[in-house]
């Protein structure tokens, strides 16, 4: 019976939508602490910045359009965010100074 309710609780929530919007507020994250650190300059973290706006504005726009994001679109999210982790990742450790 408790597996019965398990899992009607877990079919019942949007637990496809929860990854991307989670790892979209963990990079947020990522880029404030490499200002506060002095891993990230004004103009590295201004680049970053935008770049995860411009990933956020177009999630928004998937999830409004067409009753949600197809899986085509999921993954493109997906792969725009490893991207961008990735580019987080070369800055803060690219040894510049901030200035």
């Amino acid at each position: 019976m408790k597996t019965l309710v398990a899992m009607l609780v877990l079919f019942s929530t949007p637990i496809l939508a929860a990854p991307v919007g989670v790892r979209s507020c963990n990079q947020q994250a990522r880029i404030n602490q490499g200002v506060r650190s002095g891993e990230l300059n004004r103009f590295e973290a201004h680049r970053l910045q935008a770049q995860h706006n411009r990933i956020d504005r177009q999630i928004a726009r998937d999830r409004i359009d067409g009753g949600g994001m197809t899986p085509a679109e999921r993954a493109h999210h997906q792969a725009q965010q490893d991207r961008l982790s990735h580019r987080i990742a070369m800055q803060k450790h690219d040894g510049q100074q901030r200035f």
